[in-house]
């Protein structure tokens, strides 16, 4: 087996459970009870058990050793699933072909360095801002539209931030443009994001994301919220406000994936703001943060100004906050106002 694989998949392990383990550390519990979902702890637990078997196989030698014949795994394969324990050879005609589909995803994910770029959907009233908090940011959104011709509105939102970060979104933003054009359903999605990334060794941190699947004819928004900030849904006639909660974990955190779609309707003059954690962990000098209930008391007091007006309002109201201090992480809106 190459030294050098075994190197790399030995130290990405070593950081993914490093990340995690701080990532419990500094969330409350319940922040963790919030992201991870119902029996999350013990997903959780059950997969740091496969990062930590992994290191013992390492160990002993035993990793990427075939469970049929003993030789040595595929290490292509290998670097994709640090626990795939079985040689291409016995794989079946269906293994096979659902193999070969991840594998070219994930040269497409790999090679990717696309740019962001504005939405511009009929129909909507879309603005979106993000400025890194250092050179380059773990922040991601787009618009995209669905096999069936509905929109896509996706924030996500990478632990920790820089270039390491940033590299990691640009290669989700690939996989979302490879993904969302062939499907219909934002859970499938997400399932699959999860599968190409759970166990690849590049692969060493979490990600929260909110995608949503949203059809005009019928004004209904279809969510999943893979352990991401609650969206705030204001609907205008009724000045009722939703918030939008995760139905699942974050991609990369559980052994065992599985996340919920909610549905919301949308009406006219509706605003749906979307948003990292950068907008309201912003602090001030006295160490207090921006909070949730300040951002939603900006779209309260302003709800008849466009989308780009509610984004400029609620900069500034950050910026007021802070004093005009550094930012401490990245920060992204979407806004989207039904017209």
């Amino acid at each position: 087996m190459e030294t050098d694989l075994m190197n790399d998949i030995q130290r990405g392990l070593t950081k993914k459970r490093a990340n995690i383990e701080e990532w419990c550390e500094t969330c409350s519990p319940a922040e963790v009870e919030s992201q991870l979902g119902p029996n999350g702890n013990s997903k959780l637990q059950e997969h740091l058990h496969v990062i930590d078997s992994s290191l013992h196989k390492l160990e002993e030698g035993t990793l990427g050793i075939c469970e049929v014949c003993h030789g040595v795994v595929d290490t292509e394969l290998l670097r994709m699933d640090y626990t795939a324990c079985v040689c291409l050879d016995h794989y079946s005609e269906q293994e096979r072909r659902q193999l070969e589909n991840e594998l070219e995803l994930s040269q497409v994910v790999q090679r990717a360095l696309l740019p962001q770029r504005a939405p511009v959907i009929s129909g909507l009233d879309v603005s979106a801002f993000s400025r890194p908090a250092q050179i380059v940011s773990g922040d991601y959104f787009d618009f995209l539209d669905f096999k069936d011709g509905t929109h896509g509105f996706v924030i996500a939102d990478v632990s920790g931030h820089g270039v390491s970060a940033s590299l990691l979104m640009t290669s989700l933003q690939t996989a979302f443009h490879t993904l969302i054009p062939e499907n219909t359903s934002p859970v499938d999605i997400l399932e699959r994001i999860n599968r190409l990334y759970i166990h690849n060794i590049n692969f060493t941190t979490f990600v929260t994301i909110f995608l949503s699947r949203f059809d005009l004819r019928t004004r209904t928004l279809t969510y999943a919220n893979a352990g991401h900030n609650e969206a705030l849904l204001f609907q205008n006639a009724t000045k009722k406000e939703t918030w939008l909660k995760p139905t699942g974990a974050a991609v990369g955190v559980l052994e065992e994936f599985n996340v919920q779609t909610q549905n919301v309707q949308f009406e006219k003059d509706d605003i749906l703001l979307l948003y990292t954690d950068g907008v309201t962990e912003a602090v001030n000098p006295r160490n207090e943060e921006f909070g949730r209930e300040r951002l939603a008391d900006v779209i309260r007091q302003n709800v008849e100004l466009s989308a780009d007006g509610l984004i400029q309002k609620i900069l500034q109201a950050v910026n007021n906050f802070t004093e005009g201090s550094a930012l401490q992480d990245d920060i992204t809106l979407v806004i989207c106002k039904a017209k």
